[in-house]
């Protein structure tokens, strides 16, 4: 019984952990050389500001959803037109969730992440993003 005790309370110290990893990571959105801002919105017209780390691959651009916290993924599977700010520069985006499983194994070979991020983010499935520019209009 005191074992059980002491697992319950090694487990809530790691929950605890993760939660706060990820929410000061959220608060702080680290910003870099190889970050962007996605411009999203939802069906209000709520505008969403997301610091994410840029993979640049094969002249295409993706973006990981690494963490738990995903309403920024969630938002963009319902309002993929997105804006995107890379080096100052602002563009018009269609947000794909990548789904073919090839292209994300390519991805994530391109750009793994450490087993201490995953352990610091509680091991959130990963998933990519790419965005791809949007149409002119004819």
């Amino acid at each position: 019984m005191k074992a059980l005790k002491i697992i319950a309370i090694l487990i809530g110290i790691y929950v605890g952990l993760v939660v706060a990893f990820e929410s000061l990571l959220g608060y702080f959105q680290p910003q870099g050389e190889e970050n962007l801002v996605l411009i999203s919105q939802d069906g209000e017209g709520n505008t969403y500001n997301r610091v994410l780390t840029r993979i640049e691959l094969d002249d295409k651009v993706y973006v990981a959803v690494n963490h738990w916290p995903r309403a920024w993924y969630n938002r963009i599977k319902d309002h993929p037109d997105v804006q995107v700010t890379f080096a100052g520069t602002t563009t018009d985006n269609v947000a794909v969730p990548v789904t073919d499983t090839a292209e994300a194994d390519t991805v994530r070979a391109a750009r793994p992440t450490s087993l201490m991020f995953r352990v610091l983010t509680g091991f959130p499935p990963r998933y990519f993003v790419r965005l791809d520019p949007a149409q002119t209009g004819s």
